[in-house]
């Protein structure tokens, strides 16, 4: 008999066919994203996609977007469909980049998506300690259980702007460090995700 944890796991995934996802928003809604089918690359289910659209309002017009784990490219590519002006992904295996790249250019988007291939470490530490990056809204969804949030944790914050949010998802509630608040957070199955933002200065 299949575990009560494993169908959970079965129900938050998205309900697109093995190696690829549909966009669910904006103006290529129903277009596919393909990607190889790779160990820990795990895309962001269609119900949870649905919620952290609905969050920011679906409208991302003149956001600039970065996506430290890309895999399927599933939350850049829902980004760029609803209007952000630029979505950088970081992906340090090499198939999954050139799946990357070939989607953006199937959707018209290669001058809009900037493809890393290094990881999410070394990318952060392109920016100095205590920084205030540029970016309006970072996603963060790393493989699961290897600890990737107590590590990114320290950085992740060199990135964003002051007013930016930070999507995290995770196999566990998160609760974000000093200095952030979680804004809006939901749980489908096994996934958690919320919405995290900078404690007010005068707090």
């Amino acid at each position: 008999l299949q575990s009560a944890q494993a169908r959970r796991h079965e129900g938050a995934r998205s309900m697109s066919a093995p190696g690829q996802v549909r966009i669910i928003g904006g103006q290529w809604r129903s277009r596919l994203v393909r990607f190889p089918q790779l160990p820990d690359l795990r895309p962001t289910p269609d119900r949870v996609r649905v919620t952290l659209f609905n969050w920011l309002g679906q409208d991302l017009t003149g956001m600039r977007c970065l996506d430290l784990f890309a895999g399927s490219g599933a939350l850049a590519f829902e980004a760029l469909s609803r209007n952000a002006r630029e979505v950088v992904v970081v992906e340090r295996d090499a198939q999954a980049r050139a799946a990357l790249a070939g989607n953006a250019a199937a959707l018209g988007a290669s001058q809009r998506l900037w493809v890393g291939g290094t990881d999410a470490l070394q990318f952060l530490d392109g920016f100095g300690a205590g920084a205030t990056g540029n970016f309006d809204l970072v996603f963060l969804d790393p493989p699961f259980n290897l600890g990737w949030h107590e590590r990114l944790w320290p950085r992740v914050g060199d990135a964003v702007c002051v007013s930016g949010l930070i999507y995290v998802e995770s196999e566990a509630a998160f609760t974000p460090p000093a200095g952030w608040r979680t804004w809006k957070s939901g749980r489908a199955g096994a996934v958690h995700h919320q919405l995290v933002k900078r404690e007010p200065a005068n707090e």
